[in-house]
């Protein structure tokens, strides 16, 4: 098995890097690698038609002859931005209340481990369907619109790491860090950096900005790393 390794663009901590280390990013988007999942597992679920939304989402939600029928005026202009639930929107608009539909409001956030036998190595992820306090999805079955939530699944949050091979250094790297230096022509200090892993019995808090880079590689490699929609999909069904 090849060691994953990554280039560096700064030349000010290269040195720090040792060149058999596993970089953590790298490591986790490796598909050589025998990565498998581990206790995937739904932190928060929210499946409700019951929340309010603000007055805007109700009217562009009307079929396009009700819309021709109940004109916008300047008292329903006025109370676009104001959450209201579709009863109190129909009333307003004049209109019969199942004439408005009702969206499915959906959160679920989840965690799960991925884990390689073979590096000794455990990483604690979590994912969610949106980053926003719920996704708003029009279906009649409330099975749907779960279906429908997950497909825009993305990682968040915070990374948990537990290596436990004092064999081989493991390091972390903060593109992020790095390329906000960069930008502003400054040179990321040591700590900024790399972020190096003892072996330990117990799972470390990755840095925030070590888990914005894991994340992102993440994010980008994701079609090609299919274990994890499936282990979420899984969980779902």
């Amino acid at each position: 098995m090849s060691t994953p390794t990554g280039s560096l663009a700064e030349p000010s901590y290269t040195k720090l890097v040792d060149p058999n280390a596993i970089i953590l990013a790298e490591a986790l988007i490796d598909s050589a690698i025998g990565w498998r999942i581990h206790n995937c597992k739904i932190t928060e679920k929210t499946v409700t038609q019951d929340e309010p939304l603000p007055f805007l989402y109700h009217y562009d939600s009307l079929d396009e002859v009700i819309k021709q029928a109940n004109p916008l005026t300047p008292e329903l202009l006025a109370q676009f931005n104001v959450i209201m639930t579709a009863s109190e929107a129909a009333k307003l608009i004049g209109i019969e209340e199942d004439l408005i539909p009702t969206p499915w409001h959906i959160k679920i956030n989840g965690s799960l481990v991925v884990f390689s036998e073979a590096l000794q190595l455990a990483v604690r992820l979590h994912w969610t369907n949106t980053a926003k306090d719920t996704q708003q999805i029009y279906t009649k079955k409330s099975n749907d619109a779960v279906i429908a939530a997950i497909k825009d699944w993305q990682f968040y949050g915070r990374v948990d790491v537990l290596y436990k091979n004092n064999k081989q250094p493991l390091i972390s790297i903060a593109e992020h860090t790095v390329n906000e230096y960069s930008a502003n022509h400054q040179t990321p200090s040591d700590h900024d950096a790399v972020f190096k892993m003892d072996a330990e019995q117990d799972y470390q808090l990755l840095p925030a900005s070590h888990a914005l880079t894991v994340i992102a590689k993440l994010e980008a490699d994701k079609a090609n790393l299919p274990w994890f929609e499936a282990a979420i999909l899984e969980r779902i069904e």
